[in-house]
């Protein structure tokens, strides 16, 4: 039976760290933003720029006269969101995946034999993480960068998803890095996906 882990993530929290080490020990394949960029790239007529313009946004200005524009054509950032779709699915149905991000577990919550993860962690917890990552950058700036990175995840998880992202009703499990710290989260997901 082939299995498939979903993490998602506040930023800062860990979830990167726990996801590859995850697929490590379990010798499943591992997915992040940049292999699903490179697979929906590879599989559309979209280019790496038009991803990074679109990433993780909404439209700004989408209203009635963006949807009668394209009426017959469906916007880019919409392409963009079904193209990564495209290729999360595609890695689900070969299964032995651990897919971090870009709102996987709402896109496979009909697939079996899943789990969807939710990391979360304190605020302090994540700036010191984050300081490790960022060393030129001060505080003030990636708390910044972290409420904007949250902010951002939020709104995209809802436009594309209609669900609001870290609710615990879209997960089976809820971790807390900053409590529990990164290598019990590992363990735990290692345990729950070898059931």
């Amino acid at each position: 039976m082939k299995k498939i882990i979903t993490i998602s993530r506040e930023f800062g929290a860990g979830g990167s760290q726990i996801g590859t080490a995850v697929a490590k020990r379990l010798g499943y394949y591992y997915m992040d933003k940049d292999f699903i960029i490179r697979s929906a790239v590879e599989s559309s007529d979209l280019t790496p720029q038009d991803f990074r313009i679109y990433d993780e946004k909404v439209p700004a200005n989408f209203g009635f006269g963006q949807s009668l524009f394209n009426f017959y054509n469906k916007p880019l950032d919409v392409r963009l969101f079904e193209a990564q779709r495209t290729a999360i699915i595609k890695a689900a149905e070969a299964g032995n995946c651990v897919i971090v991000g870009r709102n996987a577990n709402i896109i496979l919550k009909e697939f079996d034999y899943t789990l969807h993860v939710f990391v979360a962690a304190s605020q302090y917890f994540k700036l010191n993480n984050l300081r490790g990552k960022m060393p030129d950058v001060a505080d003030d700036k990636i708390l910044e960068r972290m409420r904007d990175v949250d902010k951002t995840r939020r709104k995209y998880c809802s436009y594309y998803t209609h669900t609001e992202f870290g609710n615990a009703a879209h997960y089976d499990l809820c971790l807390k890095s900053s409590s529990l710290g990164i290598d019990a989260c590992v363990d735990i997901i290692c345990k729950l996906a070898s059931k």
